[in-house]
């Protein structure tokens, strides 16, 4: 796989320990690493980032955690540092309460990958691939916070090959988190700094510390007749690295357990998912082909035969979808540009869709590779917007539109400007929080040389070779005066239609959404994109065959009103998907209006644009089905 190509092999020398954003999934702001009084080295480094990681909030710097390769290490001291004031009733907590409450965890990185979290008790040793490891607890007893201030950091390796020569790669990384409170005498008295980085002689030394440093790690054992250490005052940070050969894990593979989350979700649940999503097309279908086939045959052998002449001397009346063919390809009554706009807006966002999963189901796109999910939806959004322009003009030129100017300038600022919008207030948001999550300026100025520099020019170019193609082609001729529309049933309603038309779609793809929304907001993985195209195909067809379904019901009750309905029908999907995301946000278990704002935000804005793709299927889907059944019919 590509994306393993650019780590480098680790020589003799020292292995370098980053650290990023600290997260919690109960504030959903991530927040930089030193924000916290954590120990610091000499010379704060920060990583080189692309355009996606600052997106993400990842913040990668250095850290004052010092590794040699296969160096074993006991107890080593990084620092002592001032937590702060101590937890008292009618008192502001400390910064590392504070985090330690909201359930921080820290995210560590050694060679590109990610720290384990392996937590011990007396009766299990559970390790966990995803969320990091966490900065400190809560004591269910005395309900104070207790920081984990020495950690055991284990490094599996294996030599490059036979006729290398001290080369070796990593293939593992995991930290084991302890609370310890050293009772220590500081070696320098000068103690007036926030942060120190002198040695201290520890005087109530645990195992590894003392009498068996240097032979022993420490262990769960070790801590039995120890207190924990308390989130405030000074307090002295340790840790110990063992390093262990491990030449039965490829390099190549070293990302698949992170990656599966160590089976957590096991593939049968995906499987199950598809199943379930395949039972529910396989039973629209039939619908389909029981309603619409039967009934079309039916209507295309009464209005294709040649009437007798009784049956002209009789004047028989027509009835149903055929009695609309003067009026069924009449253009949107009301907001016709605005309805082109969304339907090539839909198109970009459709293929955007389509492109990024197709391309990260190949494994062009890996989570190993941070920030890349996000720069390929970007720049890919951004390409698409010729086919957006294109897309919005035929379209428009199609219903005889006469503001072409007003409708290319609409279309380049619509979606973007939401998009935009929603963007800055939620940064604004995040930089009151103080969070990393807050895009420096220059990031932001390259989003919008994005925009205006480059989407909006390929808008204009779509837009200009669409107006220069032909229009669409329909099979029947548009009336000047139009059809009287006859009194509905209440199944027919716009608000019925609304209401049930996203139902089966939303139940093609909610178990898929369930693990979207878990790598999205709970740091989870989410790897599984050959499942995730399949689902979202599945999803697609079923959008389709709804629409169509609905339109045909519609024609038949002699209303030709489809295109806003098809459109709405098969975008209902989104309505059903926001509706989820809330009850999905329960889990998050968050109390803060600025995560409230942060989460319905972007859950708002991506169920918008879910509408306006899937409206888009619903559209076209209509349209090819109208256009096939009114071609197939002999009109007087």
């Amino acid at each position: 796989q590509s994306y393993y190509s650019s780590i480098e092999i680790i020589f003799l020398f020292s292995v370098k320990l980053k650290v990023n954003k600290m997260t919690s999934i109960h504030t959903l702001y991530p927040i930089d690493y030193y924000r916290l009084p954590n120990c610091q080295p000499e010379k704060l480094t920060m990583a080189n980032e692309n355009l996606g990681e600052f997106l993400a909030g990842d913040r990668i710097e250095s850290s004052p955690y010092l590794l040699n390769m296969r160096e074993q290490m006991y107890c080593e001291q990084v620092c002592i540092t001032n937590l702060g004031r101590a937890e008292a009733q009618g008192v502001s907590p400390n910064k590392m309460v504070r985090a330690i409450r909201k359930n921080y965890h820290n995210n560590w990185i050694v060679d590109n990958l990610p720290a384990a979290s392996k937590v011990e008790d007396d009766k299990t040793i559970t390790t966990r691939y995803w969320q990091g490891f966490p900065i400190g607890y809560i004591d269910p007893s005395d309900k104070k916070a207790y920081v984990h201030n020495h950690v055991n950091i284990e490094i599996m390796y294996h030599p490059v090959g036979v006729t290398a020569v001290d080369k070796y790669r990593v293939v593992r990384f995991t930290v084991e988190p302890f609370s310890i409170d050293h009772k220590y005498e500081e070696l320098d008295d000068d103690d007036d700094d926030e942060v120190t980085t002198d040695k201290a002689k520890i005087t109530n030394p645990i195992s590894s510390c003392g009498a068996l440093k240097g032979t022993n790690h420490t262990s769960w054992n070790m801590l039995r007749n120890h207190k924990p250490a308390l989130a405030s005052g000074k307090t002295l940070f340790t840790y110990d690295v063992t390093w262990v050969q491990n030449d039965d894990l490829p390099w190549a593979s070293r990302w698949d357990i992170y990656l599966s989350m160590d089976d957590a979700i096991p593939a049968r649940v995906h499987w199950l998912s598809i199943a379930n999503s395949l039972l529910i097309v396989f039973v629209l279908s039939a619908m389909i082909a029981a309603i619409l086939i039967r009934n079309l045959k039916r209507d295309f052998k009464r209005y294709s035969r040649v009437s007798t002449d009784e049956e002209k001397a009789e004047e028989l009346e027509e009835f149903g979808w055929k009695l609309v063919h003067a009026d069924v390809f009449r253009p949107p009554l009301q907001y016709q540009m605005f309805f082109c706009v969304c339907c090539g807006t839909g198109a970009q966002l459709f293929c955007m869709v389509v492109l990024t999963i197709l391309f990260s189901a190949i494994g062009f796109l890996s989570p190993s590779n941070r920030g890349s999910l996000i720069m390929a939806q970007l720049l890919t959004f951004v390409a698409l917007g010729a086919l957006n322009g294109y897309v919005t003009a035929v379209l428009y030129k199609t219903f005889k539109g006469k503001s072409w100017q007003n409708a290319t300038t609409f279309t380049a600022l619509f979606f973007p400007g939401i998009a935009f919008s929603i963007f800055f207030v939620l940064d604004l948001f995040a930089v009151h929080e103080h969070s990393s999550d807050a895009v420096p300026f220059t990031t932001i100025v390259i989003l919008l040389v994005l925009w205006f520099g480059i989407s909006t020019p390929l808008v204009y170019l779509g837009s200009y070779f669409g107006y220069k193609a032909d229009v669409i082609e329909f099979p029947t001729n548009t009336s000047s005066i139009p059809r009287q529309i006859p009194d509905q049933p209440w199944y027919m309603s716009n608000l019925f239609t609304l209401a049930v038309g996203g139902i089966l779609p939303f139940g093609a793809c909610f178990v898929e959404l369930f693990f979207i929304l878990a790598s999205v907001w709970m740091d989870q993985y989410y790897y599984v994109f050959g499942f995730l195209l399949l689902v979202f195909f599945i999803l697609v067809a079923t959008c389709a065959e709804i629409t169509v379904l609905f339109c045909y019901f519609q024609l038949c009750g002699e209303n030709y009103h489809w295109w806003w309905r098809s459109f709405s029908t098969a975008g209902s999907t989104a309505i059903w998907v926001f509706g989820y995301s809330v009850m999905y946000f329960k889990q998050l278990e968050a109390n803060s209006f600025a995560t409230y704002m942060l989460y319905f935000g972007y859950m708002g804005l991506a169920c918008f644009g879910l509408f306006l793709a899937t409206g888009c299927v619903g559209v076209y889907s209509a349209l090819t089905f109208n256009q096939t059944i009114f071609g197939s019919i002999k009109i007087d």
